[in-house]
């Protein structure tokens, strides 16, 4: 039997305790995974396996939340966070890439961390989540895919001002991004030969340089001069058209150029499913595609899918041939 998912607990007066224990009792055995966090954070009333290894959380999901117990510095309040446990969650994801590299678990899925808090607790030095798994990783450079049943798309640039995109919009970046996609969907997706569309940066794609020269400049150019071996490559296409129906039908995944390029037509189109994913990393890591919900946290309101789908898709990348 393959090994479980290794879900880090993420920031534990957030929503990620109610989620993850709302996902066990949606998937069961269905999809085994092992939390790694504090059970005192669990939701009151929760059924708790502690287990001593994650082989055993196959079996223990039947009946109850299989939880490799992962000691906090405080207990945990919703919608409140506190610095004395950003050392534990910090060290919760530490733990779950060390599972996932040493075999005892097929995948790595995170749940949502704040930032601030953690900056606040532990000087945590990265500037999110994925910088900190590419630190583990040994890698310096990942991709940021978002992916559901109905789309797959790749920010080129990310969180930046989007007066800053044309200056940080590179050759050299979006070939790298180009590249570490098409190998993504060959060996995480099981994809043997990847259809990559990518997005023009202006409007109807610069229009011939009527609107916008970078197409025609480099961006063109530059998947031209890409060796497409192994994979497929179009564009640039106009970001208006790509993302209906029968366009999505033609690529396997879109390369967008800047953030809401990417995140606006997936969010549009399955907002409570779209799951994060980082290509490039040498183990696979899922996570939600939402934050820690502070609002809402400990309300019972909080919606599992995004968490559902991670953990879901964790494990058909952990299977893909």
């Amino acid at each position: 039997m393959r090994p479980p998912v290794a879900l880090s607990c993420g920031e534990p007066a957030g929503i990620g305790p109610e989620i993850a224990v709302r996902a066990w009792q949606a998937l069961r055995g269905d999809c085994p995974f092992v939390w790694i966090g504090d059970p005192r954070h669990l939701p009151a009333g929760t059924p708790v396996a502690e287990l001593g290894d994650p082989a055993e959380a196959a079996a223990a999901s039947a009946f109850a939340f299989p939880v490799l117990p992962h000691p906090f510095a405080a207990p945990n309040t919703p919608g409140q966070p506190d610095p004395a446990n950003a050392r534990g969650v910090i060290t919760a994801i530490e733990r779950a890439v060390a599972l996932t590299q040493s075999g005892l678990a097929c995948a790595v899925c995170t749940a949502p961390i704040h930032k601030k808090a953690l900056i606040d607790g532990a000087n945590f030095a990265y500037p999110g989540h994925t910088e900190f798994l590419a630190a583990l990783g040994g890698v310096d450079r990942v991709v940021m895919m978002l992916a559901s049943d109905q789309l797959r798309v790749v920010p080129t640039t990310i969180h930046i001002a989007l007066s800053e995109v044309p200056h940080r919009l590179t050759p050299d970046l979006l070939r790298e991004t180009i590249g570490i996609t098409a190998r993504g969907l060959r060996d995480r997706f099981g994809i043997a030969h990847p259809r990559l569309a990518v997005a023009g940066l202006n409007p109807h794609a610069g229009e011939g340089g009527a609107m916008g020269r970078e197409e025609v400049d480099w961006i063109a150019p530059l998947l031209v001069q890409i060796p497409q071996e192994g994979f497929t490559l179009t564009g640039p296409h106009p970001a208006d058209t790509m993302f209906h129906a029968a366009a999505r039908a033609r690529y396997d995944a879109a390369i967008c150029m800047y953030h809401d390029q990417a995140l606006i037509p997936i969010k549009t189109l399955d907002f409570d499913r779209g799951v994060n994913v980082t290509l490039g990393l040498p183990f696979i890591r899922t996570s939600p595609d939402h934050g820690t919900a502070f609002d809402i946290a400990g309300q019972g309101k909080a919606n599992p899918s995004s968490l559902i789908e991670a953990l879901k898709l964790a494990q058909t990348m952990a299977g893909a041939p």
